[in-house]
């Protein structure tokens, strides 16, 4: 019997995890992806509990380890630019953490024998017909496939091309995110600065690489239009919200014009009534984006284990499938959202008044006490969905 296809829309941490678990249980799986090629950098992502279990599972912990951040205590500055305290790195760090464009080489290593990987393409339009989906491409030729599966982030076309418009979906928290890398003047080794000025926040830190920094910003984003930006764009809109900011700020702005990892976008979240529609369904942030401490990578990764366990336990039947997978996913994700919701103002305080009521609150995670329910609320997320494992009903 030829084996079913399946479509994967995006290369980053979903897609790909999608395509191991998928061949697992016996899928053809083509991997598309609009960027010419995987994206390096990005925000560390970090794993604990049931989601390092996954990853133990996936064959893919000891590349995760090895390529760790191993980050050590984080320093926080006051509003004098002056050290405050420190709060333990694995307050954020959790078991194991990595940057996520280390984690998406790792995932591709480990799947592109068996994987179709497209780059520099995109989807365009679904058309569902009683035997699969008919799938259109902005470069390449249209394809048939038995199912797809839209895990390309909170800005999906997978998404906008079955359910509708993004603005439909997306509920913007009233913040901003950037990042990219510096040169390490601080000489920072495997630590972290966070310093903050009413709606503006920077987390520099340096791990693996001596020589460079990883530049954090979060800010308010009140009457910013984000939309699509160039590069040249992207960096203008930098530039000009921490152009007044204290400590290091001037001089971290000083490597954006040669910054080629430079991202920013919104904070959000995506709400839908169903994150499948016929034979297309959503994984990850495209589904649930839960935003910045929502657990949202551990959760695309377990989600994609579901999904393809739930379709080899259903033999197949995708309506069947799609529901258990859903049936299992919504209360996690819902978890982390709640986790997300308040990032931004955690990260970057509107006022000079929440600055020091964060800060206070950060020296209480020092007790014991405080401490144990701290990482209690860190682990809520990644162990709000228990690892299972599905039996493996027909040979990869």
């Amino acid at each position: 019997m030829t084996a079913k296809t399946v479509l994967v829309s995006g290369a980053s941490i979903a897609g790909p995890s999608a395509a191991y678990w998928l061949h697992r249980h016996g899928y053809r799986v083509t991997v598309v992806e609009t960027a010419p090629e995987l994206r390096p950098g990005g925000q560390a992502v970090d794993f604990r509990g049931e989601q390092v279990k996954l990853l133990a599972a996936m064959g893919v912990l000891g590349d995760v380890r090895r390529y760790e951040t191993a980050m050590g205590e984080q320093t926080v500055l006051g509003l004098d630019a002056k050290p405050q305290l420190t709060v333990p790195g694995a307050a954020w760090s959790g078991e194991v953490e990595i940057l996520r464009g280390d984690l998406a080489r790792v995932l591709y290593e480990h799947t592109r024998s068996y994987t179709e990987y497209v780059f520099g393409d995109r989807v365009t339009s679904l058309t569902e017909h009683a035997d699969g989906v008919e799938v259109t491409f902005s470069r390449g030729a249209p394809r048939k496939f038995d199912l797809v599966v839209g895990a390309d982030g909170v800005h999906s076309g997978v998404r906008a091309a079955a359910f509708g418009p993004e603005a439909d979906f997306r509920r913007d928290l009233g913040f901003g995110i950037a990042g990219f890398t510096a040169p390490n003047h601080l000489g920072l080794d495997h630590t972290s600065v966070m310093y903050n000025e009413p709606g503006r926040g920077l987390t520099v830190g340096s791990h693996r690489h001596a020589d460079r920094l990883h530049v954090g910003l979060v800010f308010a984003a009140d009457g910013v239009e984000f939309g699509r930006r160039s590069a040249g764009e992207q960096r203008a809109l930098v530039a000009r919200l921490f152009a007044d900011t204290g400590w290091e700020t001037p001089k971290l702005l000083e490597s954006l014009p040669a910054a080629t990892d430079l991202y920013v976008d919104s904070i959000s979240q995506i709400h839908l009534d169903r994150w499948s529609k016929g034979r297309v369904v959503l994984l990850g942030d495209a589904a649930w984006c839960a935003g910045p401490g929502g657990s949202g990578t551990g959760l695309a990764m377990m989600g994609a284990q579901v999904l393809a366990g739930e379709l080899a336990a259903a033999g197949g039947d995708h309506v069947t499938a799609f529901a258990k997978y859903e049936e299992r996913l919504r209360k996690p994700a819902a978890v982390g959202q709640k986790n997300g919701k308040g990032s931004g103002n955690f990260l970057a305080p509107r006022t000079a008044a929440k600055i020091r009521s964060r800060n206070r609150a950060y020296k209480m995670l020092s007790t014991r006490l405080f401490g144990r329910v701290f990482t209690w609320m860190t682990d809520r997320a990644a162990n709000a969905l228990e690892y299972r494992e599905y039996p493996v009903l027909t040979a990869a």
